[in-house]
């Protein structure tokens, strides 16, 4: 090899890397899925009516983020499981967030706010948690099953008459 060749440095690359705010929310969301007692990320009425009238899927409600060159400060929403020590659910998050934050994007997590917008059951958030869609979804595939079977007993009763009418000639 050439001398002149492994003594080159690589030029300096200048540019910036910065990250919308909902890849963060993300990152957040999807880290907080896991942890016990924390029934949902979300928060008060008008969150609810939204979750009630279509299923969403989306893992950034109810968390609000402020992303800067290299700190993020964190605010959310949650409900929390009755009988959960929610003291501790706080830590818990707390840790989780700045864990999967720094080592996913390197930016310091320095303040997470928790808001406890409610505390259920899981019975209760389960039956809360059905939305208008899902019961007109289940709605709608009951109907199909009747009028399929609705159908079934027209063709039975046609075939029967034809084949009365058939043996009367």
């Amino acid at each position: 090899m050439n001398n002149k060749e492994t003594n080159k440095k690589q030029p300096e690359i200048k540019g910036e890397l910065t990250y919308d705010q909902k890849v963060v929310q993300k990152i957040i969301g999807m880290a907080l899925s896991d942890i016990d007692g924390l029934l949902t990320v979300d928060g008060g009425f008008f969150s609810n009516l939204t979750d009630k009238l279509v299923n969403t899927d989306d893992v950034t409600s109810g968390i609000n983020v402020e992303v800067g060159k290299k700190q993020v400060a964190v605010d959310i929403d949650i409900v929390a499981e009755y009988g959960t020590n929610i003291s501790k659910l706080y830590d818990q998050i707390k840790d989780k967030i700045y864990q999967k934050v720094m080592n996913m994007t390197g930016l310091e997590v320095v303040e997470v706010n928790v808001n406890v917008a409610d505390v259920k059951t899981k019975e209760e958030h389960e039956k809360d948690s059905t939305s208008l869609q899902d019961k007109l979804s289940h709605a709608t595939d009951h109907l199909g099953k009747n009028v399929k079977q609705g159908n079934e007993k027209v063709k039975d009763n046609i075939q029967e008459k034809t084949e009365a009418k058939n043996r009367v000639e």
